[in-house]
């Protein structure tokens, strides 16, 4: 396949970003930008290692960047979660050594220790929260503040460990209903609204779908595990459980971001208003998480309703039109990257679709004749250089697509897409 030249906007962000002293002024200087994957120096350090790892790039950018973001005090605790702190800087670190065996080892040994008695910690205050009947938070179980997040960094560096076995059966058990008011209610219901606090539009709380904050990003975990051989009790029976709550609130090829009580009554969901296919809410990250658990249950009818859905929001003129920019959370480029990775795990009919939507979305990301230095530049200066919503994320998630190669470090762990 020849590279798209989307390919050559990826090459230009990398080379904006190549030195630490080259990055927009006043980002440096903020005292959380050093371990932050979303927005700091992990996430440009992310971009690089990969470029390394597929010899698209030297390894001095990655090392640079890695010396910033190891270069004071980790944030361990209450504070640290898979986009910041120990965790993040364990997944960093952990795709360097991926591509350099044998790189980071005494950090690396440090920081699994550390996430693994945070782990361990955050599970057991979980499992007293459910004992009390209380319901959770978002940041307990998401995959950007909570367990699902810090299962995928155990998943990959302690497999056969105390730590993930205690995060799986936590979700297992989150998966549970609770009741309030006389309703029924899903396990990961929360009191608060979308972002994790008090909201007066949702004074009963809400139920949240989405992959970086909502119960897909413990189904990932869960069908992840599995099809790394890594099971415990009840953990088939939970994937179920998860699998038939998005049944029941898809709309054809979307699911609402959320629900709240006044969905719950039969009947009483209104048809979906076209909405951005996202990572982080929509299509795109629940149908990943959806083709996750086809693919570890070998759910032939599951795998192919997901890759249908995906395909379809991917290739929907009014889907597109609400995505309105090319970040991996939720703009074109991560789109592109979750086609991709979906393409290569599905059917071969819906392989073809996939790949026809990934190529579309790289020609959106970088329309014919667009120059990439003034495109990189402009998304440099108005998204920042960040990973989840800047230019390092945009960049990082083209490669693969632009490329039609598989990441070489298993990047997007991250978001839980693998």
């Amino acid at each position: 396949m020849n590279p798209h030249p989307a390919l050559r906007l990826s090459d230009r962000i990398a080379e904006l970003l190549a030195a630490p002293d080259d990055a927009p002024t006043g980002w440096a200087s903020r005292p959380q930008w050093r371990q932050s994957l979303a927005t700091g120096a992990p996430g440009i350090a992310l971009l690089h290692i990969e470029r390394a790892a597929t010899g698209r790039g030297p390894w001095e950018p990655a090392r640079a960047w890695l010396e910033v973001a190891t270069g004071a005090q980790v944030t361990s605790g209450p504070e640290s979660h898979l986009y910041y702190g120990a965790p993040a800087l364990t997944h960093v670190l952990g795709c360097a050594a991926q591509a350099l065996p044998g790189s980071y080892k005494r950090a690396l040994d440090q920081l699994d220790q550390v996430v693994t008695a945070d782990a361990l910690a955050r599970c057991e205050a979980a499992f007293a929260r459910i004992d009390g009947g209380d319901l959770p938070t978002l940041a307990e179980f998401d995959t950007i503040r909570g367990l699902a997040g810090l299962g995928s960094v155990l998943l990959r560096r302690a497999p056969r460990g105390n730590a993930i076995r205690a995060v799986l059966t936590y979700v297992v058990r989150l998966t549970e209903d609770v009741k309030r008011g006389g309703e029924l209610l899903p396990g990961w219901w929360t009191a608060s609204g979308p972002s994790g606090k008090p909201d007066d539009r949702f004074p009963a709380g809400h139920a949240n779908n989405g992959l970086a904050h909502g119960i897909a990003g413990p189904l990932a975990l869960l069908a992840l595990a599995l099809r790394h051989g890594v099971e415990v009790d009840g953990q088939r029976s939970a994937i179920g459980t998860i699998l038939a709550w998005l049944e029941r609130w898809r709309d054809h090829h979307a699911w609402p971001y959320w629900i709240t009580p006044v969905h719950l009554p039969l009947g009483a969901r209104e048809p979906l208003a076209p909405q951005r296919p996202s990572w982080c809410y929509g299509t795109a990250g629940i149908a990943r998480a959806q083709q996750l658990a086809a693919l570890a249950l070998g759910d032939q009818r599951l795998r192919h309703n997901a890759e249908d859905a995906l395909s379809a929001a991917l290739l929907d003129p009014p889907s597109l039109a609400a995505t309105t920019d090319l970040s991996a959370c939720h703009g074109f480029a991560g789109l592109a990257h979750i086609a991709h990775r979906a393409a290569a795990d599905a059917s071969p009919r819906l392989a073809a679709r996939l790949r026809s939507a990934a190529a579309l979305l790289l020609d959106t990301a970088h329309p014919p004749r667009t120059d990439p230095g003034s495109q990189a530049r402009q998304l440099l200066t108005s998204a920042g250089p960040g990973f989840l919503e800047g230019a390092a994320g945009t960049a990082l998630a083209l490669l693969a697509p632009a490329t039609g190669a598989a990441p070489a470090t298993r990047w997007d762990a991250c978001l839980l897409t693998s």
